[in-house]
C-alpha cells in the first residue's frame, strides 16, 4: 500500500474500504477486465459491491446514476468520462482525490489531453483506467484470404472489398443498429475523409460552416454505402454480437472501438492470424478514455474505499493488466508494452505521433468532446439519415439545425 493511501485508509478509523461501483462492461472481454480491479480490490481488504448496468454506449448507467443521485444514495465510484465528469462536477456531487493523484504522481505519467478530462478546476476529480482507440476496422483474416482480399486503406478500397463479400453471400459490415453505434461509424468516416481540422471544426467546435459543407455531404454519401453493406436484421444488435459475426465469419467487417478486441482475445482469438487491425483510411487518432469518478460520500469505509480505488485504477500492474484484458492501452505512458499485441504497439505509437502532431482527437460518440444536448443532437440526425432514404443534401441542413437549436 502506498504512504498515502495507508495514511489515508488509516485517518479513516481503519475502517474497511467499501465501494459500490457503477459500470456498464458487462460483454464477455469487459467483465473480464473489471474482475481484475475487483480482485486487487479485495486484496487489499476492501469489499467491493458491483453495480453493473448492460448496454455498450452507458446510456442505460447514466439513467441510473441520476436516479441515485437524486434520492440521494450515489455509488461510491461510477464510469464516467469526457465533459460527463464536469457536468457532474458542476451539480456539486463528485470528491476531490487530488490527495491521491499528486502522491502518485499522475500528472507526470499522463498525456496532458488525457489528464485535462481528469480534472474539475484543477482539482483532480476522476481516475483513467486506458485509452481507447475509436477509428480501428477490424476483420476476420480467413473471410478476407478467402476472397482474395487486402486490408484496405481507403474507403474505395473498403467499399470495393464489401462489393466482392456481398457478391460472395458474406455480410460485408457487421454493425448494431443502436444510435451510439451509428454515432461511431460517423465520427471515424468524417475524421478519415476530411482530416483532423475538418473533424475538429465540426465536431468539437460545431462550426456551422463545416457542419453544412460539401465535404459534410460527402461523409453522409459514404454514409449510405455503408448502410447498403450491413444485414436486416442489424436493428438493436449489441456491438460484441456484431464482433462476434466477425469472429465466426459470418462477415468480414467491423468498425470498432479497441474495446471489440477484447472479444476477439476472449474467444481465444489471435491478432494477425485469426483477425486483423487496421486504422481506418487517412490521419488522426480518435480516444475514448474509460475512467471512474468518486461521488460524495459519507461514512470513512466509503472514503477509504474511494483513495484506495484511485489508488489502484492508476497503479501500473492494474493499468497493464486491465489493458491487456479490455483492448485498450493504458492511461499510463510509463508501462511497458512488452505483453501487448502488434494492435496495441501500433494504438501507442500512432496515439503518440497524433499528440505531437495536433491530431489526438476526442471521440463525439463516446462523451468525450461534447456535452450531451450537442452530442444527441448530431447522434439523432446521424440516426435518422443512417435509418431512412434521407439524401446528404437533407442531412447536412438538419445537422446543422439541430445543432444550432441544441446551444
Amino acid at each position: 500500500m502506498s504512504l498515502v493511501a495507508g495514511a489515508l485508509i488509516a485517518g479513516a478509523a481503519a475502517a474497511e474500504p467499501q465501494v459500490e461501483v457503477l459500470h456498464w462492461w458487462t460483454s464477455g472481454g469487459e467483465a473480464k477486465s473489471v474482475a481484475v480491479l475487483q480482485q486487487e480490490f479485495s486484496e487489499r481488504g476492501g469489499t467491493w459491491t458491483d453495480m453493473p448496468v448492460a448496454g455498450g454506449g452507458g446510456d442505460a448507467a447514466m439513467t441510473a446514476l441520476r436516479a441515485r443521485v437524486l434520492s440521494g444514495n450515489a455509488p461510491t465510484a461510477v464510469q464516467l468520462k469526457g465533459p460527463a465528469i464536469q457536468e457532474w462536477y458542476e451539480e456539486g456531487v463528485l470528491s476531490d482525490i487530488s490527495d491521491v493523484a499528486e502522491a502518485q504522481g499522475w500528472a507526470g505519467v499522463l498525456p496532458e489531453a488525457i489528464a485535462a478530462h481528469m480534472k474539475c478546476d484543477g482539482a483532480w476529480c476522476a481516475a483513467p483506467v486506458n485509452v481507447h482507440r475509436v477509428d480501428w476496422i477490424w476483420a476476420n483474416a480467413k473471410v478476407l484470404e478467402d476472397a482474395g482480399i487486402e486490408m484496405p486503406t481507403t474507403w474505395d478500397e473498403f467499399n470495393a472489398a464489401a462489393e466482392k463479400l456481398q457478391g460472395m453471400g458474406v455480410v460485408p459490415l457487421a454493425h448494431g443498429g443502436q444510435a451510439w453505434q451509428d454515432a461511431t461509424l460517423f465520427e471515424v468516416v468524417v475524421l478519415s475523409l476530411g482530416g483532423p481540422e475538418f473533424y475538429r471544426s465540426a465536431l468539437v467546435d460545431l462550426d456551422p460552416e463545416a457542419l453544412k459543407s460539401d465535404q459534410m455531404k460527402a461523409v453522409f454519401e459514404q454514409m449510405r454505402t455503408l448502410r447498403g453493406f450491413v444485414d436486416d436484421n442489424f436493428s438493436g444488435r449489441e456491438w460484441n454480437l456484431a464482433t462476434a459475426m466477425v469472429i465466426n465469419g459470418e462477415a468480414g467487417f467491423q468498425i470498432m472501438g479497441d474495446w471489440a478486441k477484447g472479444e476477439f482475445v476472449a474467444a481465444g482469438k489471435t491478432p494477425g492470424e485469426d483477425f486483423l487491425c487496421a486504422s481506418a483510411p487517412g490521419a488522426g487518432f480518435l480516444y475514448n478514455v474509460d475512467s471512474f469518478a468518486m461521488f460524495e460520500v459519507s461514512g470513512d469505509d466509503k472514503i477509504a474505499g474511494q483513495k484506495l480505488l484511485a489508488e489502484l485504477i492508476m497503479g501500473p500492474t492494474f493499468q497493464e493488466t486491465f489493458n491487456l484484458n479490455k483492448g485498450s492501452i493504458p492511461a499510463r505512458t510509463d508501462v511497458s508494452l512488452e505483453k501487448f499485441d502488434s494492435c496495441a504497439a501500433t494504438s501507442s505509437q500512432e496515439m503518440a505521433q497524433s499528440a505531437e502532431g495536433g491530431s489526438l482527437l476526442p471521440s463525439y460518440a463516446h462523451g468525450m468532446a461534447l456535452r450531451g444536448a450537442q452530442a444527441g443532437a448530431i447522434t439523432d440526425v446521424v440516426t435518422a439519415h443512417f435509418n431512412s432514404e434521407m439524401s446528404a443534401d437533407e442531412a447536412v441542413q438538419m445537422l446543422a439545425d439541430a445543432v444550432a437549436n441544441s446551444m
